[in-house]
């Protein structure tokens, strides 16, 4: 896994290829100076700002530039926006100008006082940064959040809760994935995690669906019939 710097670095010069040159000065502003104590009310203030300077702006990797994201660990690059990218990138290098025991309040902070787009680029960088395990509490909060964004940014395409999640938590992020119709197929680690709790969850589920006559998502079928047909 790579350092917060490097990482942080690499992730800031794929985003400013796709920014104009004064969005670019105003990312690599937040960018804390070597050296320097990280200012946490001028980089969150940096890191905030983000939003509105790249929301109107694309973000479509070159298959080049999908390469290094991968190769960073971004196993879905496109989850990310251009902001969600920025931000993530910001994120590592504030840590980087942190004392290790320091990242994960800085997590915190992030998560806690930004807005929706903030929390999704905070939890996109949970499973880049070094030792992941920290921060499960930010990522047990996002799995009660009832904002679809932000839900999705730690339930699909995103390896921390196949990697990092116990069972009792990972089984209640497929059931509420269930009942905020995400597709299954976007999230990680679905078949190694199976377990028969799991399986009962989702007939208890599918039993409450149906004695109420709501529709029951289509991908339970794939979670029952994976689980009930493992030797």
């Amino acid at each position: 896994m790579r350092d917060p710097k490097s990482l942080g670095q690499s992730l800031l010069d794929i985003a400013s290829r796709h920014m104009p040159a004064e969005v670019a000065r105003f990312v690599a502003q937040g960018v804390p100076q070597p050296g320097q104590q990280l200012q946490r009310g001028l980089f969150f203030g940096y890191f905030a700002g983000v939003g509105r300077r790249t929301r109107e702006l694309d973000f479509k990797p070159t298959a080049a530039e999908r390469g290094e994201l991968e190769a960073l660990g971004i196993i879905a690059p496109e989850a990310f926006t251009l902001g969600t990218l920025s931000r993530v990138a910001l994120l590592a290098l504030g840590c980087s100008a942190l004392e290790p025991r320091d990242h994960a309040s800085l997590l915190k902070d992030a998560y806690g006082k930004g807005d929706n787009g903030e929390r999704v680029a905070v939890l996109r960088s949970l499973i880049l940064l070094p030792d992941p395990r920290r921060f499960l509490d930010i990522a047990a909060e996002a799995c009660r959040t009832h904002v679809q964004d932000v839900f999705e940014a730690i339930a699909c395409d995103n390896p921390y809760p196949e990697h990092y999640f116990p069972d009792a938590s990972f089984n209640q992020l497929v059931i509420k994935a269930l009942f905020t119709d995400v597709s299954l197929a976007r999230m990680r680690g679905l078949k190694a995690r199976k377990n028969p709790e799991l399986y009962r969850m989702a007939r208890d589920y599918e039993a409450e669906r149906r004695a109420a006559s709501r529709t029951v998502s289509s991908d339970l079928a794939y979670v029952a019939h994976d689980l009930e047909n493992e030797p």
